[in-house]
Order: C-alpha cells, then sequence, then structure tokens
C-alpha cells in the first residue's frame, strides 16, 4: 500500500475505473451476444439487437474502452451477418 496520499488516491481512482470498465465491457458483450442470439433465433428483433449492439460499440470505441477499428470490424461483420439472415428467411 503507497505511504504518499496522491498515490493512495491513483490506488482508489485506478479501482474504481477498473470496475467501471470491466462492467462496460462486460455490458458490450451482452449486447453484441444478444444481437447474435436474435440472428439465430429470429431476423425480426435482430435488427434492433443490431442497432443496440452498434450503438454499444460506437460508445465503447469514443470512450476509449475499444479501438475504434476494433469498433468498426464488429459492426461490419455483425451487418454481414444480419444481411445474410434476412436473405435466408426472405
Amino acid at each position: 500500500m503507497p505511504n504518499i496520499k496522491s498515490a493512495i488516491k491513483r490506488v482508489q481512482v485506478s479501482k474504481m475505473q477498473n470496475e467501471k470498465n470491466t462492467a462496460a465491457r462486460s455490458a458490450l458483450k451482452t449486447a453484441i451476444r444478444r444481437f447474435e442470439e436474435a440472428v439465430a433465433n429470429n431476423a425480426e428483433n435482430a435488427a434492433e439487437a443490431l442497432q443496440k449492439a452498434s450503438r454499444a460499440l460506437d460508445k465503447a470505441a469514443a470512450n476509449g474502452l475499444i479501438h475504434k477499428n476494433k469498433a468498426a470490424r464488429k459492426k461490419s461483420r455483425m451487418s454481414k451477418k444480419y444481411a445474410g439472415a434476412t436473405n435466408k428467411a426472405s
């Protein structure tokens, strides 16, 4: 444990940020998983799930949780998967 006051505060702030980032990363994974499940089950809810997951990815990239290129890559792959699922259903 640090002795200097500023170092003590940095440890506390770092811990809070870590918990916040962990929760945000978990929420992001959940949004992506819900999209995957929606595509597998029915294409009706998939459009809404895609929108929510894309928004979550954009927010994560904006907050520095993930890299912007990773967000773009995931969104692209999800859009491709959604298009393939809607074409099969038609």
